[in-house]
């Protein structure tokens, strides 16, 4: 019998309290940032986890005022490290001010890179929202195990919303910090070629077997039943995979006609962030042989297979 997909229902009820540290589980508090925006929701979260010692995982924005409610939640204590899920300026720009006021090393999964090199003439749409110039005091690989003196984390290579992308898991507790990779308010923007739609859904089925329930991600809140969320956005990505298959058969040829065919009703603002994830789809689909693909100074051209 096939397994039933769960829904896909999206959580925006979620109260940040911005600027103040809440608790979320002992030894772990959430500090969201002042950012909310069309793509950061209520803004980033930065999570402090540990004691004497403790992590700090995504800085976020150059913000004065989030940066002075980090120090209020590190209470005097330096980081033993500065951690980065990614390197996306939302969750980078405050790097530098905390390493100075600090001292901490930061520590993330590599200078950022492209998913695959850029085309002739290819603009990258998000390459203003990419950190390049960040170094790492240390770089973090995939399954290494990162330890407090009262916590541990996991490193989960998570590429698919940008190639550095890490997941971490806490050691011994139900808790993921997912990043931007599952997020509860919205799917996850993959934007090529930046991103990858093959490395994003191969990452979403890692985690959904990596042992962790709760998913604590970057943006908005937590995600109460994580594996079961990323198995529904895994479905949720397919379907869009079979919809751009048809919009194609029927006549479809470049992206703006994939964006009138299946996001008919979506507001202004948030088409940018469509088309970019509508054209990782296409080249998903082209890369295993499902549809045509032609790469033009116009802009990818598409056109059907012969069954």
């Amino acid at each position: 019998m096939p397994v039933p997909v769960p829904a896909l229902l999206f959580d925006r009820d979620f109260a940040p309290e911005a600027g103040r540290a809440i608790t979320v589980a002992p030894g772990l508090q959430r500090v969201t940032a002042p950012n909310a925006g069309p793509y950061t929701f209520t803004g980033t979260n930065s999570f402090v986890i540990g004691g004497e010692q403790p992590f700090l995982i995504d800085p976020g924005p150059d913000s004065v005022a989030h940066f002075e409610a980090l120090m209020a939640a590190l209470a005097g204590r330096t980081p033993l490290a500065i951690l980065l899920t990614h390197t996306h300026r939302d969750h980078s720009d405050l790097v530098p001010r905390l390493k100075a006021a600090t001292g901490a090393p930061v520590w993330f999964g590599g200078a950022h890179r492209l998913s695959r090199p850029r085309r002739s003439f290819e603009i990258n749409p998000v390459a203003r929202e990419s950190d390049w110039a960040l170094v790492p005091d240390r770089t973090l690989f995939d399954g290494e195990i990162l330890a407090l003196s009262d916590a541990a984390l996991e490193v989960i290579a998570t590429p698919g919303h940008c190639a550095n992308h890490l997941a971490f898991g806490i050691r011994g507790t139900p808790d993921l910090l997912s990043g931007d990779h599952v997020m509860g308010w919205n799917s996850t923007l993959v934007s090529v070629p930046d991103g990858s739609m093959s490395d994003y859904l191969a990452s979403l089925v890692r985690l959904q077997h990596a042992g962790y329930r709760r998913y604590l991600p970057a943006h908005g809140g937590p995600i109460t039943d994580g594996p079961a969320y990323a198995f529904a956005l895994q479905a949720h990505r397919e379907h869009r995979n079979v919809q751009v298959i048809a919009a194609i058969a029927a006549g479809a040829t470049r992206i703006g006609d994939l964006l009138k065919i299946i996001y008919p009703t979506l507001a202004l603002p948030l088409q940018p962030a469509a088309r970019m994830t509508l054209k990782a789809h296409v080249e998903y689909l082209a890369e295993r042989g499902q549809i045509g693909l032609a790469h033009t100074l116009f802009g990818p051209r598409l056109y059907p297979l012969p069954a």
